[in-house]
């Protein structure tokens, strides 16, 4: 606890610096210390994906990193000070009830972040995406490796920027650093509400009502907790300015639309976003789109360039083969990729999704047992009762925009992957609206604040069975906080499985000598993959991966063995 706590302030003292930096390049005004910080993880995002293409993000990137710091902090030294000032003159400003519950949850944050990780992806790729990153940047092929790998995340390039692996191997908490960020802009917009009674300070102010499903999240670098939490930023920012826009505001919503892009695809819908804005607003904003339109492309450049690297195609999962590599994963095994992805959102097998109509497919993706038949069955009722709510209570068309920008989301999951946790972000939001229609007293909503934070201790310290909200035998038992990471925080991985080490070709990888499910690798020295998942693989498809040369550094290949037979 007491390492991720010094981490953390050296993290904010490094995005405050970045983000000023990015700020003054874009001219954005901003007066808000989070959006500072979300400004510097953006930046730092920025750079190491650009020094992950040639190099590792390890102590030589770090170097740099401090000497940037530096020269920020000496060029621009008394403005980032006032920044610091200011933002401690807010919080002095918080209401006594505010301040106490932002410690709490600042403190409960904290904890949970030093506790096991819990969530089953940090498994499966999170933990090896982060050190490749750190060992290697960017490596040649490595989606045939693991399928999981070619889902590199912008956050687990943020991640492995901050982990600071050549210092400490347990660093692995950004997401709670992210959540913390969250919170102190939700108190501060709630602490406004109490003067304003804007209902869009309130909307965003009750973000911590859900702390208790964040927590679930927060101890393993998940790209969902920055979605959940910039979505809410962005959608605030959206509504409170979509009258009156200018160029500022308009280009930290860019800012936040390409964040959320290059953290996670299934954001995709929120490109309309701006677009919108650049439509109702475009005599007033026509004139300033070099900055936007050059960082847009840039991080689309960035993209295109981490997916032909990591996966040899411009986009994982993707039919575009005209410009793959020698080293693209085969169609064969992509189509399985892709096929595996659809299926399981809908949790059925092949020949069930090929048998069963639309309809049908529908139903059963509404009556799916537990917490996944819950959250969708929410979806589908906030998509029909949140038109009532907009038109009887906030009849405003930026509402109605982020209503369509639901439907739409909804429907292109539909078509790929229809999970819960991709479309959170708006059952989350609307489900506060609808509530905020109703419940907006100030003493109310500040016992409702206390209220929710009994629930996020017992599940941080107490064990609690979770059989009756999942089926997957990982994830029936909540991660609790222990005293025995008081000072250092749980290791990265929730298996303390030994590895074995296995020859396969000219590949020499490690593999757990026992896993709890299919994708899973652990926390293995590189290259590390579960061995039957290769076994599948050369077993059903007879494809099996290969190194390119003597160095990992240099990737791998996939080895088709029926052009040997």
């Amino acid at each position: 606890m007491i390492l991720i706590a010094i981490s953390w302030i050296y993290i904010l003292f490094t995005t405050i610096n970045l983000g000023f930096g990015l700020d003054k390049m874009l001219n954005l005004n901003t007066k808000n210390f989070v959006i500072t910080s979300i400004l510097g993880l953006f930046s730092a995002t920025i750079l190491a994906s650009i020094w992950a293409i040639f190099g590792r993000i390890n102590i030589e990137f770090h170097i740099i990193l401090l000497l940037l710091n530096v020269f920020l902090l000496l060029k621009f030294y008394n403005q980032i000070i006032n920044v610091y000032k200011s933002f401690l003159l807010e919080l002095q400003q918080l209401q006594k009830s505010l301040q106490i519950i932002l410690t709490v949850i600042s403190v409960l944050i904290i904890l949970q972040c030093s506790s096991i990780p819990f969530v089953i992806d940090n498994e499966s790729y999170y933990i090896q995406t982060i050190k490749w990153l750190n060992e290697y940047g960017f490596v040649k092929g490595l989606v045939n490796l693991h399928l999981f790998y070619g889902q590199t995340s912008g956050w687990h390039i943020t991640q492995s920027v901050f982990s600071f692996s050549f210092l400490y191997k347990n660093f692995n908490d950004l997401s709670g650093f992210c959540l913390l960020l969250g919170n102190i802009f939700s108190i501060q917009k709630l602490n406004e509400y109490s003067k304003n009674d804007n209902k869009n300070y309130l909307l965003v102010g009750l973000l911590p009502l859900f702390n208790i499903f964040f927590f679930q999240f927060i101890s393993a670098p998940s790209p969902d907790i920055p979605v959940y939490v910039f979505s809410f930023i962005l959608f605030f920012y959206f509504l409170e300015n979509f009258k009156n826009t200018n160029s500022e505001t308009f280009n930290l919503i860019v800012i936040l639309v390409l964040f959320l892009l290059y953290i996670k695809n299934t954001t995709l819908t929120f490109a309309v976003i701006p677009i919108i804005l650049l439509g109702y607003h475009f005599s007033s904003l026509s004139k300033k789109l070099l900055k936007p339109a050059m960082l847009t492309i840039l991080i689309a450049a960035l993209f295109i360039i981490k997916n032909m690297i990591i996966c040899g195609a411009p986009i994982f999962p993707s039919k575009i083969n005209s410009f793959t590599a020698d080293y693209a994963i085969p169609n064969v095994i992509q189509d399985f990729y892709y096929d595996q992805v659809k299926y399981y959102g809908f949790f059925v097998s092949a020949s069930q999704y090929n048998k069963m109509t639309l309809a049908e497919l529908f139903l059963h993706w509404l009556s799916m047992p537990k917490l996944h038949g819950l959250f969708n069955k929410i979806s589908v009722f906030l998509i029909l009762i949140v038109p009532f709510f907009i038109y009887k209570y906030q009849n405003k068309k930026a509402l109605w925009i982020l209503y369509f920008v639901m439907v739409l989301q909804l429907l292109l999951l539909g078509l790929t992957s229809p999970q819960y946790r991709f479309f959170m972000n708006f059952i989350l939001f609307f489900s506060l609206f609808c509530f905020t229609c109703i419940f907006y007293g100030k003493n109310a909503i500040k016992y409702i604040l206390i209220a929710s934070l009994f629930p996020t201790c017992i599940v941080l310290f107490f064990s609690v069975n979770l059989n009756g909200f999942s089926s997957h035998k990982f994830m029936l038992k909540i991660s609790n906080f222990s005293i025995k990471n008081i000072v250092f925080p749980y290791q990265n991985s929730k298996s303390s499985t030994p590895f074995e080490s296995i020859q396969l070709g000219n590949l020499k990888y490690n593999s757990p000598v026992k896993n709890d499910f299919f994708w899973a690798n652990g926390n293995g020295d590189l290259p590390c993959v579960d061995k039957q998942q290769l076994d599948y693989f050369e077993k059903y498809y007879h494809i099996i991966p290969q190194m390119r040369t003597n160095n990992l550094k240099d990737g791998f290949y996939a080895k088709d063995l029926t052009k040997n037979e």
